[in-house]
């Protein structure tokens, strides 16, 4: 198994890229060790995802075309492909999310599996606010968040 990382500085701090084979695995931010078991190589897939990532840190890209690997519990990644659902430039409360799952009730376990969201920004958990919309709970922190909103247009 081909398995690859590379770290670069954005406007948003520094952002490890982990792929497997030929799909983006992993989006780290401000991570200083890249994980042992990756071979530091900028591969055409790598490259690209930094290129799309820049252009969206730029304002100019809107959607992702990256292959994606997601790995998780059955709950996580029916959450997180609820997230891909979620357009450039709007929002979605935990709630919401939890209720297009089918489960109304589940709106925390949300809140929980956007914390294990293994490829943000990709798949978009920085979209997901409170309630009243206020930013809450963001595992790269609400600085990050707070900026991905800003370069959508939402804060």
């Amino acid at each position: 198994m081909h398995r690859y990382a590379y770290s670069f500085e954005s406007k948003i701090g520094k952002i490890n890229i982990y792929q497997i084979e030929n799909k983006i695995v992993r989006i780290e931010y401000n991570e200083d060790m890249i994980a042992n078991s990756y071979e530091m190589e900028v591969t055409p897939l790598i490259k690209k995802t930094v290129n799309e990532l820049e252009e969206y840190f730029n304002g100019d890209r809107k959607m992702f075309t990256i292959p994606i690997g997601l790995s998780g519990t059955e709950f996580q990644i029916k959450v997180w492909n609820e997230l891909l659902k979620i357009p450039f430039g709007e929002t979605k409360t935990y709630r919401e999310i939890a209720k297009s799952i089918g489960n109304d009730k589940a709106y925390r376990a949300v809140g929980g599996a956007n914390n294990k969201n293994p490829i943000p920004i990709i798949v978009p958990c920085h979209r997901v606010v409170g309630a009243d919309k206020s930013l809450v709970g963001y595992k790269g922190g609400l600085d990050i968040k707070k900026a991905l909103l800003e370069i959508e247009k939402i804060y």
